[in-house]
């Protein structure tokens, strides 16, 4: 099974720029190149800050650009996000009971768990008493391998400033999850705007890029802010085999030439 991870693409309204970029732009290159390169993956899965502002300009502007790939896509929202405005533009996205956006659906390698993080007022990740026992609830009706998608990490990555809002109850999640630990393959985040990839509490995990703007890699103690550049867009490229899950960070829009590494090479 092949499918994209795809994340933060802070899409605004009206072409305009955000941080001197244009997120719809960028949006729209990630579309082609899935459509071009990776036609064949069964789904994409968005995990969060689809637009920068919440607003329903962009969305009109999301939807007009994601609507273009044949595939299924799976939409999750981050804290840039306005589930209301949201629910507008994408009435058909599945919610639970309380209205948070999250649900399940199945695929050939396991079930995967699209959870809801947001918190309303800040830019922290949270998972409440009520997602919780939904959550539970999700894991205690099956017995499948499982793939968490979700938008905060609930653990630090060593960027302070992303630090400060990440997941702020970490330790209540783990303990839905913990008696299913063995069953998860893979956990998938954005929000950080890094590649980065790792082991928490023996559940591995990655991080995409995301298509505007990307956090800089600076690991200090402060927590006065968040550095930002403009490294490379990328998306991921998922494998997952009965016994592998395998994660490739598309730079989609890098032009450098491409040669055989097989065919002699002259020096000097």
């Amino acid at each position: 099974m092949k499918f994209i991870h795809l994340t933060d693409t802070h899409v605004i309204g009206g072409g305009g720029l955000l941080f001197g970029a244009n997120p719809a732009q960028r949006l729209a290159w990630a579309v082609d190149s899935i459509i071009a390169e990776h036609g064949d993956a069964a789904f994409v899965v968005v995990t969060g800050d689809m637009t920068h502002w919440g607003d329903a300009a962009a969305y009109a502007a999301f939807a007009e650009h994601i609507s273009l790939l044949h595939m299924p896509v799976h939409l999750m929202v981050g804290n840039h996000d306005d589930t209301s405005a949201f629910a507008d533009r994408f009435p058909g996205t599945p919610r639970d009971d309380a209205g948070f956006v999250q649900y399940s659906f199945a695929t050939p390698q396991g079930r995967a768990l699209c959870l809801d993080t947001t918190s309303a007022g800040t830019h922290a990740g949270a998972y409440c008493e009520t997602r919780q026992n939904w959550l539970r609830a999700q894991l205690e009706g099956s017995d499948d391998p499982l793939l968490l998608f979700m938008h905060h990490p609930p653990f630090p990555v060593g960027i302070a400033g992303m630090d400060a809002i990440m997941m702020r109850d970490p330790d209540r999640f783990y303990d839905v999850i913990a008696p299913h630990a063995a069953r998860i393959r893979h956990l998938f985040f954005g929000h950080v705007h890094r590649p980065i990839f790792g082991n928490w509490r023996g559940i591995s995990y990655s991080c995409m890029r995301g298509l505007n703007h990307q956090v800089a890699l600076k690991l200090d103690t402060d927590q006065d802010g968040v550095i930002g550049n403009f490294e490379a867009p990328a998306y991921g490229v998922v494998l997952v085999t009965e016994d592998r899950v395998t994660v490739h960070m598309h730079d989609f829009t890098d032009r450098s030439p491409q040669f055989s590494l097989s065919s002699p090479v002259s020096q000097g």
